[in-house]
């Protein structure tokens, strides 16, 4: 019989799967198969932030108040599965957009709810959560990684059929979490608003200078999380007519999961680099590693700059760690107990909610401005997102006031 922890691993391996059967890829699919503009691609990837506002915080209240979490997480798989069956068939832009808004809203709160389940199981099996969760969540971003490699290799990475395998990945996903563990409602005699909830009772830490400023800054860098999961497909995709007989042109998906290979490999990092420099140098190197992400993307290509587009892959997992694991650690560090769990609300509205949704419109804005007579000028595109993080590095130093003290 599969051990607990094997069942853990199962479940966030799956959850991560689903996906990225799509997320990296769906790009070049719709820009190149259905033909869909930037700023219609933008909108797809929008979605994930507009769910991300409110949905999280709604299911979260159910699963405190009504439903087992696990049957939750497996309810909210399944039906996130026909909506993705829905969007398989969907050449409209319009309709595509809402079909997709409608699958964010049923996947999105399932990435809390996957940890949820994992932190009550192992809890109720008597292990330590902060020891023995992490080797188990890592499986999540191996998932990831497979779902690409697979999508690539099979050749679906400009068809509908990616949304088609990440459905069946999602059924699978929602019958197997049912039959984990039950995670009960706690029922907690504390009274938890909708606002609690969605991390709004501290917005009075706006009034700490401080604060506000690395919330704003947080809201864009947000944006910047969106642009190559939108556009980098695409725009590997684009050298087919001059590196045709290239790696990166004939497995983009493939060449761009060293990113996500790069992330792992960075998670390790951050309590070092915390400790000796303090978020705001973290800061200060995620935002120059976002300018390099970017500016290698405008300079490199599959043939003899392929060691550009390589070296932008890893330099993604400090650009995204630095920023993404380490501010939420500097949040939990810097706020009143009292307020810990609604700042971190807080953090993923402004960053995932706020700042992925205004990435997702203007990114796609941005690709339309360059795009002429369907071409898209991706050296210049690329570096206008390269000057958006270099004017955020620039102002970061001075907006924000942080004195680190060497533990």
């Amino acid at each position: 019989m599969m051990g607990i922890k094997n069942r853990l691993i199962v479940m966030n391996f799956l959850q991560f799967f689903i996906w990225g059967a799509w997320l990296i890829s769906i790009g070049g699919y719709l820009g190149g198969t259905l033909g869909f503009s930037g700023s219609e691609i933008g909108a797809v990837f929008s979605t994930l932030g507009i769910a991300s506002l409110f949905m999280p915080a709604i299911m979260g209240i159910i699963a405190d108040k009504w439903i087992n979490a696990e049957k939750l997480l497996g309810i909210c798989h399944i039906v996130g599965a026909m909506l993705l069956f829905w969007a398989s068939t969907i050449t409209d832009p319009n309709v595509f957009f809402y079909v997709m808004l409608l699958n964010s809203m049923f996947y999105m709160p399932t990435i809390a709810l996957n940890s949820t389940v994992s932190y009550v199981v192992l809890e109720q099996k008597g292990f330590n959560v902060v020891k023995d969760f992490p080797p188990i969540r890592v499986w999540g971003t191996i998932g990831f990684i497979a779902a690409m490699w697979i999508v690539d290799l099979f050749g679906w990475k400009s068809s509908n059929m990616q949304l088609v395998f990440s459905g069946f990945s999602s059924i699978a996903l929602g019958l197997y979490a049912i039959t984990l563990p039950a995670c009960k409602p706690v029922r907690s005699t504390e009274k938890k608003t909708l606002v609690s909830w969605l991390g709004l009772d501290a917005l009075v830490l706006f009034k700490q200078s401080r604060m506000a400023v690395f919330f704003l800054f947080a809201m864009f860098l947000g944006a910047a999380l969106q642009i190559t999961n939108a556009f980098g497909g695409s725009f590997l995709e684009s050298f087919n007519l001059t590196h045709p007989d290239t790696f990166g042109v004939k497995h983009p998906i493939v060449l761009l999961s060293i990113s996500q290979m790069s992330e792992t490999l960075f998670i390790l990092t951050i309590p070092f680099f915390l400790r000796k420099f303090g978020i705001k140098k973290v800061m200060i190197l995620s935002i120059f590693a976002w300018v390099l992400r970017f500016g290698l993307f405008s300079i490199g290509d599959p043939g003899s700059g392929l060691y550009l587009l390589v070296l932008s892959m890893i330099v993604y997992g400090m650009a995204f760690d630095f920023f993404n694991i380490s501010g939420s650690l500097f949040v939990e560090q810097e706020v009143p107990s009292s307020y810990r769990a609604s700042a971190q609300g807080l953090f993923m509205m402004v960053t995932n909610g706020v700042g992925a949704t205004l990435g997702g419109y203007g990114s796609g804005l941005v690709v339309d401005l360059f795009t002429k007579d369907g071409i898209r000028d991706w050296p210049t595109i690329w570096l206008v997102f390269a000057g958006y993080a270099l004017v955020l590095g620039l102002i970061f130093p001075f907006a924000f006031k942080y004195k680190h003290t060497k533990i």
